[in-house]
């Protein structure tokens, strides 16, 4: 069996683009949420513009169920790995999520 992972999805030009004050939805991204949910993985989406606005945005979607949390994207992380933080994390681009 997979292991089950901690996956953070991001908000603006991955589940929405902005065009003006339109919101187009990215349907590749909300179904890759939806996939990683009903897999037992944990998902939390952030957002520069805060936990709120993460939260309004997945709502909007129909996917907030999907989230354990909704946070802001960090300014600082203290942590013992320092650069090499994020060394072991996989990074999927918007346009490649259902390839994943």
């Amino acid at each position: 069996m997979d292991r089950k992972r901690v996956i953070y999805i991001d908000v603006d030009d991955t589940l929405i683009r902005t065009v003006g004050t339109t919101q187009i939805p990215m349907p590749a991204s909300s179904d890759y949420v939806r996939r990683m949910h009903a897999a037992g993985h944990t998902l939390y989406c952030w957002s520069r513009g805060g936990g709120d606005y993460s939260r309004d945005v997945a709502t909007s979607l129909g996917i907030a169920d999907c989230f354990v949390g909704f946070l802001p994207k960090p300014d600082i992380c203290l942590d013992d790995r320092g650069d090499r933080l994020l060394d072991y994390c996989d990074v999927i681009l918007p346009g490649n999520a259902s390839n994943h």
